[in-house]
């Protein structure tokens, strides 16, 4: 259902909900009063004729009931209420013409509801210095004036009500417009536009959701480039272990002995790269992609720091000399990407160091963070080298490794809310500062 035919349900149906029930009150309401006039007229009507008769005693004395009834004329507009004078005893002193002297019998004082004949009537009687009056009107003319009254009360009733939906009809088109544009907007923009939309000619009430929306786009893009930079530098990384392996296979197959044995083993140094850089490439997509990584296990700093050292260096653990006071700080990250990050240091650190110089990995524990410094005494980096080695596949000149390492410690650092920060040392060398929160921070956060 869409949004425009949900309003006009919503709003009509409520609104026809409220002005019928207004109209059948104002309809119960009129029909009451309607009866209680009708009913007021027929005393008022009784007790005029009770009043003339007392002013005039001469028109009902014992001479008039011996001469015979005798007749009041009334105007033919008027006929519709009948009226008869009696005494107490059934003489009839008096009725209106054209209606016979049964219609209006009643047997006691007040309001009755006799059906004589087949024919309802409402009657009133009052008695007074032994006269009996009796005002009376068909049933079937209180109904029909009181249908023409409902009748005359409903229809613009129905009329304003019909108006009132016409006119919401029109309100909600007009109002759902903006809507409309930016959905034609969005439908005319071709698959791969990722421009933002233009804010100018949009209702000030869809400004937060166009600004989302361009938010959106924004990220989007930012995204996509980013994918599409590292899809192409993937292809090309990868290009070139795949070459180096099929070109030494095929020396492989043309020469015997020694030489094809030295084919053989580049050409497995090139499948053990590849594999490398495909396993960097496959941790980076879920460091960076909805993958979760929660394995519910405690992850404390002083364990992260042995088992990254036993990766890194699993056959000359003693190059890397750890300083910790074995504090049992936890992390709030999971343990397999906390162990990944500070394992991709040290390799970096141990490929660019000369193998007779040791690596020094410090653990400090701060207030709300963990911070672990690793100290090589490598050839160190330029100004603009510190500005570039954070990003994918960059290498300085033709050196060897996926070049994905420190990216894959950027991407967990900035996933966690940590930071990475690489710095050149004064006696040489590089110093990597890798902070990360503690779990302390995460439970206060």
């Amino acid at each position: 259902m869409s949004l425009r035919l949900r309003l006009l349900l919503m709003i009509g149906v409520s609104l026809s909900l409220l002005w019928g029930g207004v109209a059948l009150w104002m309809l119960r309401d009129l029909n009451h009063e309607m009866r209680r006039t009708l009913d007021q007229r027929l005393k008022m009507s009784a007790n005029m004729v009770a009043g003339l008769m007392l002013q005039n005693p001469a028109a009902w004395d014992g001479s008039m009931g011996k001469a015979g009834a005798s007749t009041l004329t009334m105007p033919p507009a008027e006929q519709g209420l009948t009226c008869r004078v009696s005494s107490l005893r059934g003489e009839v002193f008096a009725r209106t013409p054209g209606t016979a002297s049964a219609a209006i019998v009643t047997a006691a004082p007040g309001f009755a509801d006799p059906e004589i004949n087949g024919e309802r009537w409402r009657s009133f009687t009052v008695e007074t210095a032994g006269l009996r009056i009796t005002t009376a009107d068909r049933v079937a003319e209180r109904n029909m004036l009181q249908r023409d009254v409902l009748v005359a009360t409903a229809v613009p009733f129905i009329v304003a009500l019909m108006g009132s939906l016409m006119v919401l009809w029109l309100g909600v088109k007009s109002g759902l417009l903006p809507l409309e544009r930016l959905r034609q907007a969005l439908a005319s923009r071709a698959p791969d536009a990722l421009t933002p939309i233009s804010e100018a000619a949009m209702s000030r009430d869809l400004l937060p959701l166009v600004h989302g929306l361009n938010q959106l786009l924004q990220r989007m893009s930012v995204t996509i480039n980013r994918e599409r930079r590292f899809t192409s530098d993937a292809a090309h990384e990868l290009r070139t272990p795949l070459t180096a392996i099929k070109i030494h296979l095929q020396v492989a197959r043309i020469t015997h002995g020694q030489e094809a044995e030295v084919a053989l083993d580049y050409a497995e140094e090139g499948v053990a790269r590849l594999q490398h850089t495909l396993a960097q490439l496959l941790t980076l997509s879920q460091v960076e992609g909805p993958f979760s990584w929660d394995d519910g296990h405690i992850t404390l700093a002083d364990e992260v720091a042995r088992l990254a050292i036993r990766d890194a260096a699993p056959n000359a653990p003693g190059r890397i000399i750890l300083d910790s006071d074995g504090s049992l700080a936890e992390l709030a990250l999971p343990q397999a990407l906390a162990v990944t990050a500070l394992r991709n240091l040290l390799d970096n650190a141990l490929r660019h160091s000369p193998s007779e110089n040791s690596i020094r990995l410090e653990l400090q524990v701060l207030k709300d963070v963990i911070l672990f410094r690793v100290c090589d005494r490598g050839p160190g980096l330029s100004a603009e080298e510190l500005r570039l080695v954070t990003q994918r596949f960059w290498r300085r000149g033709s050196g060897r490794g996926s070049g994905l390492g420190l990216s894959i410690v950027a991407a967990i650092a900035e996933r966690f809310g940590g930071s990475l920060e690489l710095v050149q040392r004064p006696a040489g060398g590089l110093e990597a500062k890798l902070t990360l929160p503690s779990a302390k921070q995460a439970c206060s956060n």
